[in-house]
């Protein structure tokens, strides 16, 4: 019998996947469980056409979206852009007959290749990357998503030398299971800063 409650799409976008230390390995790490759909966005669209009833349909079959990628200039690669520009439809993610995408969960998993302390007011980057995702954390919100704060790893350039990425994947896995089996605290998830920094606050157990 699957124990499968929330069916989990992890959208896929890294532009350079072959120089990819940290995203594509938890891209495939998040495989072969039941109730989670993998879709790799380049390696699905290289020419940036996207399949708009596809994408819409993975929407309606699925509870959590997570967007995966490293970012690029304080954002999305391009093409998660692009695909919100073309899926994201009125009438069918907002407006009055737009709801499809109601009660829903969102979230991003990203990596950040500057240092924790860079992504602050008094650092190099002035902002957190909560707030450097305020479009859309917003987007969540227009569509009638719960959105819930990033899972992130800082440093990215660093995090391989420094032997940090078992950790990382090992503590994703955990996330993605709390979500596909309903047992992640949706209010503290929401509420946090990084939704990686303390896992045993915002997951409960089986």
């Amino acid at each position: 019998m699957s124990t499968v409650k929330k069916k989990v799409l992890i959208l896929f976008a890294h532009p350079s996947p072959n120089r990819s230390e940290i995203n594509v390995p938890l891209f495939h790490s998040s495989g072969g469980h039941d109730g989670v759909t993998l879709v790799d966005l380049y390696a699905e669209y290289p020419t940036f056409r996207i399949n708009i009833d596809l994408e819409q349909q993975r929407l309606r079959e699925h509870d959590v979206i997570v967007f995966m990628f490293p970012m690029y200039w304080y954002s999305t690669p391009a093409i998660l852009k692009e695909w919100q520009d073309l899926v994201l439809e009125y009438g069918f993610a907002y407006g009055t007959d737009g709801t499809a995408l109601h009660g829903k969960t969102f979230l991003c998993a990203l990596t950040a290749g500057g240092a924790e302390s860079a992504y602050r007011a008094d650092g190099y980057n002035h902002f957190s990357v909560r707030e450097l995702l305020h479009p859309l954390e917003q987007t969540a919100a227009l569509t009638g998503m719960r959105y819930l704060a990033p899972f992130a790893l800082f440093g990215a350039r660093t995090a391989a030398e420094e032997r940090r990425i078992g950790q990382h994947l090992d503590d994703w896995q955990n996330v993605l299971l709390a979500l596909r089996d309903d047992r992640l605290d949706l209010i503290a998830a929401g509420a946090a800063s990084r939704l990686n920094d303390d896992l045993s606050a915002v997951i409960r157990e089986a």
